[in-house]
């Protein structure tokens, strides 16, 4: 009798065992349990290229994961964005976009997602002050005297920019139109190309962000003529407020987007790494180096403000294409 018993007892606690450790196997794991893919839907050498390489190199320690970066442009930043917006909501593929191509293009056409139903934000990392730039050696001095040939030759002044209606585009359109000048807008995959272009001789004029700028200026082969916001970003050229160029012109935002749906534990994970990652002492020299603003603002947050940017850019549109 005691070796039925003793046979039946082990045979209990091995079904327990069983029970348990498969219990256990089909257990959830904690995210994030493999890397994290950061989909930038620009080309390579943009400002959001480079921000994205300083991110990248750093929340890892936060995360557990690698952050690996993967560039998808083409469509004015639509197929990088819907690649996202199609991807599984389980926080392995994230978006690292700006407010002009998530909010502005759904009043332009007909994209293949909806940007308010298909995304959450999740991060405002910082926003950036445009700068237009020419050469070191262009005939065109100053803001003023740029705008002077442009009046004289309407559409003689080639201007780069980073695609139709985005964050060099638009700027352009809003002063082209403060200014009643003409310039030949010139499409290309990114900031990074559209700088090229200007550097090569195939553009007179274009626009960046000081991520973008830092290094040419430094090596002398551009020349800042005039930067966004009501302060001098540089001691010695003049902000688009002394120039007569009001409102929030020349103002991007880089926020980092999940598909709708992700789960909240995954949200409350990357706040707390991208909220742990702005108090970095590495982030901030690197940040620094590219003359970058550091602005934090979580999701819930930048969404309220997502909001307040379509009422604004429906009218923005409205005025540039009447």
């Amino acid at each position: 009798m005691l070796g039925t018993m003793t046979r039946r007892t082990a045979i209990a606690v091995t079904a327990a065992g069983l029970a348990l450790a498969g219990s256990l196997g089909v257990a959830k794991a904690e995210y994030p349990e493999k890397p994290i893919t950061l989909v930038i839907p620009l080309g390579a050498g943009g400002s959001h290229d480079l921000n994205a390489r300083v991110i990248t190199s750093i929340i890892p320690q936060y995360l557990g994961q690698p952050m690996i970066v993967r560039l998808s442009p083409g469509a004015g930043g639509q197929k990088g964005t819907q690649e996202v917006a199609n991807a599984k909501p389980d926080g392995y593929t994230l978006l690292f976009t700006h407010n002009y191509i998530d909010m502005l293009q759904q009043f332009v056409e007909k994209l293949p997602y909806d940007p308010m139903k298909d995304f959450i934000p999740i991060a405002r990392i910082n926003y950036a002050p445009i700068g237009i730039v020419v050469r070191a050696d262009s005939p065109y001095k100053s803001y003023e005297e740029l705008m002077a040939a442009a009046k004289a030759n309407p559409g003689g002044i080639r201007m780069a920019h980073s695609g139709n209606w985005g964050a060099l585009f638009v700027p352009a359109a809003q002063i082209m139109k403060a200014t009643g000048t003409q310039f030949n807008l010139v499409p290309y995959q990114a900031g990074g190309p559209a700088m090229q272009a200007l550097l090569s001789g195939d553009a007179d004029v274009t626009m960046g962000f000081p991520s973008t700028l830092t290094a040419q200026v430094a090596a002398g082969k551009i020349r800042i003529l005039a930067t966004a916001g009501k302060e001098r970003m540089l001691p010695d050229v003049p902000s688009f407020a002394e120039l007569g160029i009001g409102g929030d012109v020349g103002f991007m935002h880089r926020i980092v987007m999940a598909p709708a749906g992700v789960p909240d534990e995954v949200v409350a994970k990357l706040t707390d790494a991208f909220q742990q990652l702005v108090k970095d002492k590495t982030f901030k020299k690197m940040m620094g180096r590219l003359n970058e603003t550091i602005d934090l603002l979580d999701g819930p947050t930048y969404q309220k403000m997502r909001e307040e940017q379509a009422v604004a850019y429906k009218a923005l549109v409205e005025s540039l294409t009447q």
